[in-house]
């Protein structure tokens, strides 16, 4: 009999020289692909941007550089046209929010026909899981001292919740001035606030800081910041800025559901001290609750 032949071997897989030329999922922009830039690394990635953590000017200087890239499906001049305006509107809602001194990222260059916004990197984390974390803490302390069953909701009247109604105090002046240079955010949560560590020897930008002793001591501190205004526009509509408040209201009662008695009692009150319009605004809220409940029945 003759010799069986041996199948066929695949071919031998050719070694890239760019061993993360397959990791690249989605192409830079371009003024990330200069040798001079600091390796960007991928934040986030949405449906509209992309955010990339790289340098400004300086290696040391940090920088968050939002990137809208071209859309295929799109007709190219439209398709460009939109994201000038949107690229543009947004860095003047940051701008006027900054002269305002309302706490959100400076902006430190802008090329709307690439698509790019560079902006200040805000160290520290999200006010959503600063806020998970420290409610995590409290449950398990809760727990070592022998209670059982579902975790207790958060009312802001223990000694140890001084610090998350500290927190809540700077959300609500923060978004107070913001409404008060006429400007909506569009999507309020707290995944879009970050918390800014303090300095040293400084006290919190707007005052309210927590005092005693917490379950969770520092996890709270920091200067509420916030970011993502894609979807921002400028309005002095109480309508408008209503819908805003009922965004995170929704949004903080979905994801902080133990403290979402905190929301109004707490928020509320340091919205009316910022903004002087905010008695209208909050009177609005409830027809915006009302209309809400409504949608919510009618299913």
């Amino acid at each position: 009999m003759a010799e069986d032949t041996p199948p066929p071997q695949p071919p031998a897989q050719q070694q890239s020289d760019k061993p993360h030329e397959h990791e690249e999922q989605f192409p830079l922009p371009t003024i990330l692909t200069y040798p001079s830039s600091t390796p960007p690394t991928l934040i986030t990635q949405g449906a509209e941007a992309r955010l990339y953590k790289t340098t400004y000017l300086l290696p040391s200087l940090p920088a968050a550089l939002k990137y809208r890239p071209p859309k295929t499906w799109r007709h190219p001049v439209l398709d460009a046209r939109l994201t000038r305006h949107r690229i543009l509107a947004e860095a003047r809602v940051l701008t006027r929010c900054r002269r305002a001194a309302v706490p959100v990222p400076a902006v430190y260059a802008v090329d709307e026909s690439a698509g790019w916004l560079a902006m200040e990197w805000i160290g520290g984390p999200p006010a959503r899981g600063a806020i998970n974390e420290w409610l995590k803490r409290r449950k398990e302390k809760e727990e070592g001292a022998g209670g059982g069953g579902d975790a207790l909701p958060v009312t802001g009247e223990e000694e140890g919740d001084k610090q998350l109604v500290a927190l809540m105090r700077r959300i609500g002046s923060a978004v107070g001035r913001m409404h008060g240079v006429g400007v909506v955010h569009g999507d309020l949560t707290t995944s879009n606030m970050m918390l800014r560590p303090w300095e040293k020897g400084r006290e919190p930008a707007n005052g309210h800081a927590a005092t005693g002793e917490g379950v969770g001591d520092g996890l709270l501190d920091g200067d509420i910041v916030i970011i993502d205004f894609g979807l921002a526009s400028q309005s002095t509509s109480d309508e408008d800025r209503a819908v805003d408040l009922y965004v995170l209201e929704r949004a903080f009662a979905s994801t902080h559901s133990r403290a979402e008695a905190l929301f109004t009692a707490t928020l509320e009150s340091s919205y009316r001290e910022t903004f002087k319009q905010a008695p209208v605004v909050l009177k609005k809220l409830e027809e915006v609750r009302m209309r809400g409940r409504k949608r919510s029945m009618i299913g």
